[in-house]
Parts: structure tokens; C-alpha cells; sequence
């Protein structure tokens, strides 16, 4: 039988709590962090939807996993200063990924929103 949990937030440390055999009975296989090449190779496909210029989505594509791999740096830091964990798992990454298209769709609507302000004003003007 297999269970996956995250460790992220408090729900992995209250199922430990409350059911001492997930941790006392079980072998857990903490996953290691992803290489550079499978996080840009997932940025890759996830963002090849998008539609943008070349020369920018590879930028963009280069950022993401150098974005995660700082994140993963300054958790170090914490956990060394404040002895805090702070856990980045693959889901974050893909969350990384989707906050991003996410992010981008809202920026695109609110340009494309005031280039219609501003050209309808412009025919307004005309008109006058």
C-alpha cells in the first residue's frame, strides 16, 4: 500500500498526531529535490500553450526552475536561522507554473481592456 502526503502546512504534522503508526510503522521515502533540466523541461510543456514570442518564452521558461531553486536557497536560509522548516515539493512548482499563466491571462484581459478604453475614447475625441 502506498500513501503520498506532502509536507507542506500543518495537515501532514496532524495526521502524525493523530495516527502515530503512519510515521512508527511505515517506511517513508522522502522524494529528493528535481534536477534543472526536468523542472525546465516541465516549464517547457506546461507553457507551451501560451502564446508569446520565442525569444520571451524561453526566458521565461529559463526563470522558472532558476525562481524555484532560489525559493529552495532562501528555505535553507530560514531553516538554518530560524530552524523553521519550509518545504518546496513538485506541486509547488507546478503551482509556480500556474500562478504564472494565471497571472499572465489577467494582464492580457486588463490591456486588452484598455486598449478598447482608449480606442473608443480616441473615436469619442473624433466625433467631437
Amino acid at each position: 500500500m502506498t500513501l503520498c502526503f506532502s509536507p507542506v502546512g500543518d495537515a501532514f504534522r496532524g495526521r502524525a498526531r493523530k495516527f502515530p503508526a503512519l510515521v512508527n510503522c511505515t517506511v517513508i521515502d522522502w522524494f529528493t529535490q528535481w534536477p534543472e533540466d526536468a523542472l525546465l523541461s516541465v516549464a517547457a510543456k506546461f507553457l507551451e500553450e501560451i502564446e508569446m514570442p520565442d525569444d520571451v518564452r524561453k526566458s521565461v521558461e529559463m526563470f522558472m526552475p532558476y525562481s524555484f531553486k532560489s525559493v529552495n536557497q532562501m528555505c535553507e536560509l530560514v531553516k538554518t536561522k530560524e530552524r523553521r522548516f519550509v518545504y518546496t515539493t513538485p506541486k509547488s512548482f507546478l503551482e509556480l507554473i500556474k500562478l504564472f499563466k494565471s497571472m499572465l491571462g489577467k494582464k492580457k484581459n486588463a490591456l486588452v481592456e484598455a486598449k478598447e478604453r482608449y480606442e473608443l475614447g480616441v473615436v469619442k475625441l473624433n466625433e467631437t
